[in-house]
């Protein structure tokens, strides 16, 4: 029972990273729900990883967590090749008045 408990702590927070670090992202994202747990899994372990490393703890800080998760989610839309601003409307139209 421990575990399910465990594993489920680590998808509920991979998700609150992985959505707070998409969010501070401008743009569009098409990514998944479980896209997203994985991304802020993955910084989180890489926040564990330097905070050991550097830090000589065991644990890392939250803030950490979400700055690896951040470029986490940087370097993936840079990957697609995609950009960080919204594109600007088709059409020879303005959307302003």
């Amino acid at each position: 029972m421990e575990l399910v408990t465990y594993v489920v702590a680590l998808a509920v927070g991979g998700l609150v990273l992985g959505a707070l670090a998409r969010l501070a992202l401008p743009g569009p994202d098409p990514m998944g729900v479980f896209a997203t747990i994985a991304v802020g899994v993955a910084g989180s372990f890489v926040a564990g990883l330097i905070s050991a490393l550097v830090f000589g703890r065991e644990y890392g800080s939250l803030l950490l967590a979400f700055v690896c998760t951040f470029l986490i989610v940087y370097l993936i839309r840079r990957s697609r090749g995609g950009t960080l601003t919204r594109p600007a409307p088709r059409g020879g139209r303005s959307r302003r008045r």
